[in-house]
């Protein structure tokens, strides 16, 4: 499993560098959409509660840190903090040219 090497916030959203050398990129909004928590994805079914389109243009991530060896934590400008996000679906759902093309 790849584990990041560097994680950096900016204004613009998220960079990872993986210890494999990949460097992901993820929108602020884009990986607050993301959250696979109980609030936001409906436990039983799977459904998404919270949708892109229910999170505010404007929500950045303000802080975050790290869960064991396998997962970062975010504190979002909506006061969301709940969610996890593993660094295999970080990988999955990296944004940047060369895994969008994919």
């Amino acid at each position: 499993m790849n584990e990041p090497r560097e994680v950096k916030l900016d204004d613009s959203g998220l960079r990872i560098l993986w210890d494999d050398g990949h460097s992901s990129y993820y929108p602020h909004r884009y990986l607050r959409a993301e959250c696979r928590c109980a609030g936001c994805v409906e436990e039983m079914s799977g459904r998404r509660l919270v949708t892109l389109e229910n999170i505010r243009e404007d929500v950045q991530a303000l802080d975050w840190d790290t869960v064991g060896r396998y997962a970062l934590q975010f504190l979002w400008t909506d006061g969301h903090t709940t969610g996890i996000y593993p660094f295999d679906l970080l990988r999955q759902v990296c944004q940047c040219e060369q895994c969008v093309k994919r």
